[in-house]
């Protein structure tokens, strides 16, 4: 590392500059972003594209929660409110969640944290955010022809026997987006095995690493399922060959077990990657390696390995054995122990830490409320009793998104926060996103808990009328939404407003021990002028410390 740089990385940073050579300004040009091969300036492609998509998903939960704010259907007719709840999911998780952190972070960050100077495949890498878009493109189609409106499952017969909609221009849109995730499973998995710096063991690596490792074993096993799932339906749509259809031999709970096979494991493809965020953060700002790391890499492959056998908790109420599904029942609870271990290794990471409250860290900290009471209501779904009366109700509405949006948002935002000046070199007013985390936090709150009490009184979800005695509670949950509308909206005008204006962050702001930390900011093309040779443990903040300390008496 040059000297310019080694005064960079002091804790000091009012000298710091951004460096002149950078990912940012290498090439220039509109066609030098649309046909790189590195894997950060895609990264940035990625951010911009989900974010345009998580906006478009948000304007449908808008137009959800103002209908639901009168227990007559007053705004639309049912058939444009199914539309709404269908492209609202579809959208969000398909094209915002499931690509949220591997697809932005992942890609920025993984090569540069084993020490590599790209991807195994960036030509793949590329390839996979065209399909991204290929994918969108067909999904916002269905859209502008006049709506899907079989719900994000695609559930049949309703999709391929009795709607009129564009079911199949959906299903070809998510089918498409399916293999854009594949190839960044793909990538991620060869990067980890092939391409680790020399002293970089599997136990050395960074739990983001780990996370992202066992979040591409389900997106190369899984997504293939779901591909095939869809081109059955859109078959059995277009030419009638009968597979869900029990008219024609075929069985229409075959298209529950093979979808579910599939969407279970995205719930872990979409959390895992946060998961490793939340380790980044809360090892950073409490100071400490994090507790039991071995035991927190390992939950992350186990929750990968359970995700495969918990489907059938979906489908307690469609027919299954009572065997069958006192058995799933069972899975599903065990599951919730790698989970477990997670949040209580964190925590002991924070015991006796010299805990500092930065924007990530707050973010971190609600990802821990709303992940675990999200986690924790799914137990009661797990029950076989209480998921015959809760099932198909606002529970199940509020248990997903506290543990998606509670969950896998918070830790996105954290991530952000936390990496960004990593990315642009610039940093972003504290003030105004400790603002927007706050804001966050309680009007998600406001915005769901309300339907956990609607849910267990017995509101159906995806009906647009509802008996009066409910209004109150829809009328709580539309306010908390116009908050949380507005948390959302904050950090894409400040993060906006400090790629010109923030101040300069220099190389490792936050002190940080991972290997993208040690390398100037915003990095090079190539991310390493030489390949790294890693000699300590993660998040050993005592060779920080010795390394910190042989840089000042250097510079002095």
């Amino acid at each position: 590392m040059s000297a310019t740089h080694t005064i960079v990385n002091l804790p000091d940073q009012r000298t710091a500059t951004i460096p002149k050579r950078n990912y940012l300004n290498n090439e220039d040009g509109l066609l030098s972003w649309l046909f790189t091969g590195d894997h950060k300036r895609i990264a940035i492609l990625y951010l911009i594209s989900i974010t345009f998509f998580f906006f478009i998903g948000g304007a449908f939960a808008g137009l959800i929660r103002l209908e639901l704010l009168t227990p007559q259907p007053d705004l639309v007719a049912s058939d444009t409110y199914n539309k709404f709840f269908s492209m609202h999911g579809i959208v969000m998780i398909f094209l915002f969640l499931v690509p949220s952190v591997p697809a932005t972070l992942g890609n920025f960050l993984i090569p540069i944290m084993v020490g590599a100077k790209d991807l195994a495949f960036p030509k793949v890498n590329l390839l996979s955010w065209y399909l991204y878009w290929i994918g969108g493109l067909f999904t916002m189609a269905a859209l502008v022809l006049g709506g899907v409106d079989t719900g994000w499952t695609f559930t049949t017969p309703l999709s391929t026997h009795y709607l009129n909609t564009h079911v199949v221009t959906a299903a070809t849109g998510v089918f498409i987006i399916g293999f854009s995730s594949i190839f960044t499973g793909l990538n991620f998995i060869v990067t980890i095995h092939r391409m680790r710096a020399p002293g970089m063991t599997w136990f050395r690596m960074p739990l983001f690493c780990w996370s992202n490792y066992a979040a591409s074993i389900l997106m190369v096993l899984g997504t293939p399922v779901l591909a095939i799932t869809l081109v059955l339906v859109a078959l059995e749509r277009l030419v009638g060959i009968g597979v869900f259809d029990p008219t024609k031999g075929g069985d229409p709970l075959l298209f529950q077990h093979l979808f579910w096979f599939y969407s279970h494991p995205a719930v872990y493809i979409m959390i895992l990657p946060g998961m490793g965020v939340i380790s980044e953060v809360i090892s950073t700002f409490s100071r400490k390696r994090v507790f039991g790391y071995t035991a927190v890499a390992f939950s992350s492959v186990a929750i990968a390995l359970f995700g495969f056998f918990v489907w059938a908790h979906h489908m307690f109420i469609m027919g299954v054995s009572n065997y069958s599904a006192l058995v799933f029942s069972l899975l599903t609870m065990l599951v919730a122990v790698p989970s477990a271990i997670k949040i209580f290794n964190w925590a002991f990471t924070l015991q006796k830490g010299s805990i500092t409250f930065e924007t990530p860290m707050l973010y971190a900290f609600g990802f821990l409320g709303l992940f675990t009471i999200g986690g924790m209501t799914g137990v009661f779904l797990g029950a076989l009793g209480m998921d015959i009366h809760l099932t198909e109700t606002y529970f199940i509405v509020a248990h997903f998104h506290f543990v998606m949006v509670g969950g896998m948002l918070m830790a996105f935002l954290a991530g952000i926060h936390f990496w960004w000046p990593k990315m642009t070199g610039r940093m972003y007013p504290e003030s105004l996103s400790k603002l927007a985390a706050v804001t966050t936090f309680i009007g998600f709150n406001l915005t769901f808990l309300p339907q956990f009490i609607l849910g267990y009184l017995g509101m159906p979800r995806r009906y647009h009328a509802y008996p009066p005695e409910f209004q109150v509670l829809n009328v709580l949950s539309t306010a908390g939404a116009t908050v949380l509308g507005v948390g959302y909206m904050l950090p894409l005008l400040y993060l906006g407003w400090s790629l010109k204006y923030g101040a300069i962050a220099g190389n490792n702001p936050w002190q940080a021990t991972g290997l993208e930390w040690q390398i100037q900011s915003p990095p090079l093309t190539e991310n390493f002028i030489e390949t790294p040779v890693v000699d300590h443990e993660a998040y050993d903040y005592e060779w920080l410390a010795h390394k910190t300390a042989q840089e000042v008496t250097t510079v002095g």
